[in-house]
């Protein structure tokens, strides 16, 4: 069954420290995108284990799911797996940026998991190694063709007139 998200009862686990349970789902989180990377239908697969500890609960375990970037050479979609593994501290009164919150006997992974998913996206993926780039023929990355020029002619590029007073420039070697 699919959820949108993860809400761990550790009632019984804070009774007894040091007892563990297996905790799985598959989540679907449709807002996992930056630009144009993304994790496909926002569908992640979870596997942890939850322990209770004097200061709280540990939750350890992977992240898994299909991403989806463009290929930084030319520019088709490129699907890859990921898996990431976690460790993380709940407790009551959390430290900012080190652990998370434990609330009233519950403690919220779904936060945890999208953070992970978003930080397990390629920056530049590449579709295979030999990847040569765009297509020359439905890209063309050079000048358009112009049927009048003539092919001879060494003149360069036109003549931007706001540098010309740079012209009057000269300089002592």
């Amino acid at each position: 069954m699919t959820q949108t998200t993860l809400v761990v009862d550790v009632v019984e686990l804070r009774r007894r420290p040091g007892t563990r349970r297996d905790v799985g789902a598959e989540l679907r989180l449709p807002d996992l995108q930056t630009g144009e990377r993304s994790v496909v239908g926002g569908a992640l697969i979870v596997d942890a284990t939850v322990e209770s500890v004097m200061e709280g609960v540990v939750a350890e375990g992977t992240v898994a799911g299909v991403s989806r970037s463009p290929c930084r050479r030319c520019l088709d979609d490129v699907d890859e797996t990921f898996s990431v593994s976690f460790r993380e501290i709940f407790e009551r009164n959390p430290t900012e940026g080190e652990t998370w919150l434990l609330d009233d006997d519950r403690i919220d992974l779904t936060p945890v998991v999208r953070e992970l998913a978003m930080l397990a996206l390629p920056l530049v993926p590449l579709c295979r190694e030999d990847c040569e780039g765009p297509d020359a023929n439905r890209f063309p990355t050079g000048p358009a063709e112009d049927d009048e020029a003539d092919s001879d002619d060494a003149a360069g590029p036109p003549r931007d007139e706001r540098w010309a007073a740079l012209d009057a420039l000269a300089f002592d070697d």
